[in-house]
């Protein structure tokens, strides 16, 4: 397994033991991320369908009440209301924050000056498709919300699951292989050490042994 390549120091042994505890907090902190992202764009995949379904039945409401006001005012008299209708739509976004992720919260508002037109040449139905279509517009941006918040915590999750990937099938493997590696050469070294320093006091007692022995030769 790949490890970074350090001298096996006792310094280093602490540095990697650091850099390995920062890691696993890290990792442990991006799984909690990627579930609560997760949480959130399987609530907002269901508001998604609701809303596309919201937007569907407007859309078919209004269809529905232009037809009618096309046979009740003939393709003419619509065309001329059409042409005097004054509506303005206000579009606010805002954002809110899950995770560090930017939702966006759309507010679409729809507004008018009446009367658009005369009554002469429109009928009932001309202000219900004109209503429907308002209610339309609402609808679709609530979808555009909700489609637009599921995409920024796809990606949001996406670059998540890469980083938690990389923590753990790279930098964690890698840290503690490093750590493993300068931990077993101390301890290599030290054994070495104390070999060495034994060694070393087997032979200070041969020559003291020896300094005896020739003393008492001396001596007798």
């Amino acid at each position: 397994m790949p490890r970074y390549e350090v001298a096996p120091t006792r310094t280093n042994l602490m540095r990697i033991k650091e850099d390995l505890e920062f890691a696993l907090e890290g990792y442990e902190l991006l799984e909690q991320k990627r579930d609560i992202l997760i949480t959130e764009i399987e609530r907002f995949t269901g508001l998604v369908t609701k809303a596309q379904q919201d937007v569907d039945a407007a859309l078919a409401e209004a269809f529905a009440a232009l037809r009618e006001a096309k046979f009740a005012s003939g393709e003419s008299g619509l065309r001329s209301a059409g042409s005097a209708v004054n509506v303005s739509v206000e579009l606010s976004i805002k954002e809110r924050h899950v995770m560090g992720v930017a939702v966006p919260t759309v507010e679409l508002s729809v507004s008018d000056k009446l009367p658009h037109y005369g009554p002469t040449m429109t009928s009932v139905w001309t202000d219900e498709a004109v209503t429907r279509f308002h209610a339309a517009l609402v609808a679709i941006g609530v979808l555009a919300q909700m489609q637009t918040a599921v995409l920024r915590l796809a990606r949001a999750i996406q670059k998540t699951i890469r980083r938690v990937n990389a923590l753990e099938k790279l930098l964690i493997p890698d840290y503690r292989e490093t750590k493993k590696f300068v931990e077993e050469s101390l301890e290599d070294s030290d054994r070495d050490a104390l070999s060495l320093l034994k060694l070393v006091k087997d032979r200070m007692e041969e020559a003291s042994q020896r300094d005896r022995t020739h003393s008492i030769s001396i001596n007798t």
